[in-house]
């Protein structure tokens, strides 16, 4: 119950944050996506290139200072970047003029940094309760084990849709100040009681102070180093010992360095050498894909006609299909076993998915066939017209027809709507609505093999790695699905017009079907190794 509490909360201000921030960042910058996209890349970039160093971390430290270090770091985070954006948001126009507007661009990097060192946090916490912690507390028992993933993702899954809904009526009818000061006040609060109940688990489950130890080098190195520098200290001239400090300091540095980068190689090579390597590289591989809802299918969604408050409603009809997904999971895993219902799952995952690969050819979808020809003469311009007339319900977006839509993976942004497509023209009926509707069919119903996937390959990561590794190996997995999900961004950056959404389509359900053709070679290996032990 503590558990679940705490991780309420977490994922709670979590789901509030990453809503907010993004929100925040159109307004700052012009109701333009630019400053949005550079903090999603600054996000996946981060977690890319220090997860392993996150996992290592969390692996070499106990878990209980782990915990709470991570917990503190992401909501002082939190709480200061909500102060910074308050006094921006309350002083902008002076700050403005400040510096020819430089101190605008000093605020909007403090700002990104911050969000950046909570999500670094966030990430450390994520890989030590739900990894980590919650497999020592079921006492290996895989029942038990199945159960708590399942109760943890229905919480995420209630929040993804409750808590940006929350703060989104907070700056709705108050003002994005108030905003702030909300989710400041909540991750004070927050801090405070996941502090305590993280510490009364800590109490309560002896196992979790027992963990296996990690070699200090660079330690070893500096107690050797203060001890020679004590006996310099006691004869010898004060320069040289300032100067054999100095070089012993280089050393240091230079050894802590070698240490981060042959950590990170080493994570890496941990991570492939899992016998679950396979199923982690085929979940890393649905994060590449524009079927989600996210700042992309509901701007594209909203150019085909479709309301915010019907959007509202779809969205929170997908929560339910997810929290569907849990629960078949939970059975799926009972009856046929934790690989078995992998297989069950992603084939369910891709038969839903069929129905958007369909959306892309079916009445209704603007999608241009002629770019499917390379070749095309330049001075056909009668067919581009004929482009133009068979896609009149595509209207145009308020921030021109280059913008493109940049995604936000981090939660639900329905009210994103409001804010960047509030030109979209009223009374204007498009040709057909089989393609959307067949989109969002595909998109929710998919959610439910989508989920009990992620659940499945969740628990074979966290039954299969050894203890002492458990930490760096899901911090390269961390970095492996924000890698997939950077090719998510050049895909949308690349092809931004609503034109261009089916070849998006296709190219994330071809990206999907290889992760779980990942998932099928992993499941098809461990059945073959089964029976030849037996």
């Amino acid at each position: 119950f503590l558990i679940y509490v705490s991780g309420a909360l977490s994922m709670w201000g979590d789901r509030m944050w990453h809503f907010a921030i993004s929100v925040f960042l159109i307004e700052l910058y012009g109701r333009n996506l630019l400053l949005t996209a550079v903090f999603g890349l600054v996000l996946a970039g981060s977690v890319l290139l220090f997860g392993a160093l996150i996992g290592d971390w969390v692996d070499r430290n106990p878990r209980n200072k782990v915990a709470h270090a991570s917990l503190f770091i992401q909501n002082i985070s939190v709480t200061v970047c909500s102060i910074v954006l308050m006094l921006v948001f309350s002083y902008k126009n002076w700050i403005e003029q400040i510096w020819d507007g430089w101190l605008t661009v000093v605020c909007y990097t403090v700002v990104i940094i911050l969000a950046d060192v909570a999500n670094l946090a966030s990430t450390a916490l994520t890989i030590a309760i739900q990894r980590d912690w919650i497999v020592v507390i079921t006492g290996y028992n895989r029942g038990h084990l199945a159960g708590m993933n399942a109760t943890m993702r229905r919480i995420d899954q209630v929040t993804n849709i409750l808590a940006p809904l929350a703060v989104g009526q907070v700056m709705t009818l108050a003002s994005n100040v108030v905003g702030c000061g909300f989710i400041l006040g909540w991750n004070l609060v927050s801090l405070i009681v996941e502090f305590f109940f993280l510490s009364r688990v800590y109490r309560i489950v002896p196992a979790l102070s027992v963990k296996p130890p990690a070699e200090e080098v660079d330690m070893a190195y500096l107690q050797r180093g203060e001890g020679r520098r004590a006996q310099e200290n006691g004869s010898g001239p004060t320069y040289l010992t300032e100067e054999l400090s100095l070089k012993h300091y280089r050393e240091l540095g230079f050894l802590r360095l070698q240490r981060l980068v042959s950590t990170c190689k080493d994570g890496w090579r941990a991570y492939y050498r899992q016998p679950v390597f396979l199923a982690g590289m085929g979940l890393a591989f649905l994060y590449t894909t524009v079927l989600g809802f996210d700042c992309i299918t509901t701007g594209y969604a909203y150019t085909q006609g479709i309301s915010g408050s019907l959007l509202s409603i779809l969205m929170g009809v997908s929560a339910i299909t997810g929290l569907m997904g849990t629960v078949l999971f939970t059975r799926l895993r009972k009856t046929f076993g934790l690989v078995n219902t992998g297989i069950i799952s992603s084939c369910l995952h891709l038969a839903c998915l069929l129905l958007c690969v369909s959306s892309v050819f079916a009445p209704g979808s603007p999608m241009d066939m002629s770019l499917l020809r390379p070749f095309i003469d330049s001075n056909s311009s009668e067919l581009g017209g004929m482009t133009g007339q068979s896609q009149k319900h595509t209207y145009p977006l308020r921030s021109g027809a280059n913008q493109p839509l940049l995604p936000d993976r981090s939660s639900i942004h329905w009210t994103n709507n409001t804010v960047l497509f509030d030109n979209v023209p009223t009374g204007t009926q498009p040709d057909s609505y089989i393609s959307i509707i067949l989109l969002f069919l595909g998109v929710i119903t998919a959610r439910i093999g989508l989920w009990s996937f992620d659940l499945t390959v969740t628990q074979l990561l966290q039954e299969n790695i050894s203890e002492s590794e458990r930490g760096v190996v899901n911090g390269v997995q961390s970095s492996m699905n924000y890698l997939m999900d950077l090719l998510h961004f050049i895909m949308v950056i690349s092809a931004p017009q609503p034109e261009h959404f089916g070849y998006l389509v296709i190219i994330s359900v071809l990206f999907i079907a290889t992760g779980h053709t990942m998932y099928f070679m992993y499941a098809h290996k461990t059945k073959r190794k089964r029976s030849l032990d037996t």
